[in-house]
């Protein structure tokens, strides 16, 4: 399922990610299935939000899109060309100085031994951008640009608070001038009184420097906000890709209207739709949809066979794809949505 584009800059077509994992005794190994048949593209310049509930698959998608991660089957293309296939070096080069990731917690992303000036430099030093004295400058330059004294070099990371950290994390991020870089939950680790400050600090540099951008996220709304385009994930898939400004009240997978009306003061505020039973095991998932287990509008059809991708013919229809046999209509006053929230209230 992906949004058609003239100008991507990572393309995933068919992509699955497979573990093996021992259970049920010494012999026995069962399949944990990550990430299933993702399609997606992203675009020079523009925001991707990913949401889902925990386990869905979001940070497995977002270490293929950075090259952390390499597909069981499957194509991801970047530049045009199969990251896969490169030649080792080759890969390292392209995706090292192309993207960047902010990692969820920056305790433990950042070496706690090294002055914040080395952290810096590590990926300058690795890549061998510039002389030593070039270095250095841009190092200054990281600084400035998160927000940070020139003092702060001189320090190590658990000298600064934990928002101090994560704007280093960003600094380093950016330290080779990426065109892409993925946010995975970059603020679910601080106070909340800094979230709002980092979250603003991706904001401006994403307009400043001009980058894609994948914000990994719990935090709905903020996804809402920062993004151009809401991938919604369930239990290793996609199952919806929207333009921002479509959701929640134009969604159609019953998934992604349930999942944004559990958060309130949304501009567009829809009923609460709970949903009942627990998430199905990644190891053995339901046949046909993934999410009919817990979807009141499921039937026969959606336990016989997976949806395909289907274009919204009211929004734009190559930026609205969903899977889903029975999609919500346009009109936030679905009766049949009213009429769920009323049984379970």
């Amino acid at each position: 399922m992906t949004a058609t584009s003239t100008q991507s800059l990572v393309e995933l077509t068919d992509v699955h990610v497979t573990y093996k994992a021992r259970s049920g005794g010494l012999f026995r190994r069962d399949h944990v299935y990550a990430l299933t048949a993702a399609d997606l593209t992203i675009e020079a310049g523009e925001t991707v939000g990913v949401v889902g509930e925990s386990g869905c698959g979001k940070s497995t998608l977002a270490k293929v899109l950075v090259g952390l991660e390499k597909p069981t089957t499957g194509t991801v293309r970047f530049r045009g060309q199969n990251l896969w296939s490169m030649p080792h070096s080759a890969r390292r080069t392209a995706i090292g100085s192309s993207t960047g990731m902010v990692f969820q917690d920056p305790s433990t992303a950042l070496n706690r031994r090294l002055p914040i000036r080395q952290v810096l430099r590590d990926p300058l030093d690795v890549h061998r951008v510039g002389t030593a004295r070039q270095r250095e400058e841009r190092v200054r330059e990281l600084l400035d640009l998160v927000g940070l004294p020139p003092s702060v070099a001189d320090l190590l990371p658990s000298q600064v608070s934990g928002g101090q950290r994560q704007r280093v994390a960003v600094a380093r991020a950016l330290a080779l001038r990426p065109q892409l870089l993925i946010a995975d939950e970059p603020t679910s680790a601080l106070d909340v009184s800094v979230r709002a400050q980092i979250l603003n600090l991706l904001f401006d540099l994403k307009e400043q420097l001009n980058l894609a951008m994948v914000f990994v996220s719990h935090d709905i709304q903020t996804v809402r906000r920062m993004s151009d385009r809401v991938v919604t994930m369930y239990l290793g898939r996609i199952v919806e890709q929207a333009p921002a400004e479509a959701v929640p009240g134009r969604t159609r997978h019953p998934y992604t209207r349930a999942l944004f009306s559990a958060t309130p003061g949304l501009l567009f505020p829809i009923d609460p739709i709970p949903l009942t039973g627990p998430v199905p095991s990644a190891t053995r998932p339901p046949s046909g949809c993934p999410f009919r287990t817990r979807c009141w509008k499921a039937d026969d059809q959606c336990a016989r066979q997976m949806p395909t991708a289907q274009a919204d013919t009211v929004v734009r229809p190559d930026d609205h794809l969903f899977r889903c046999h029975h999609p919500i209509r346009d009109d936030t006053t679905d009766p049949e949505l009213t009429s769920q929230a009323q049984e379970t209230a």
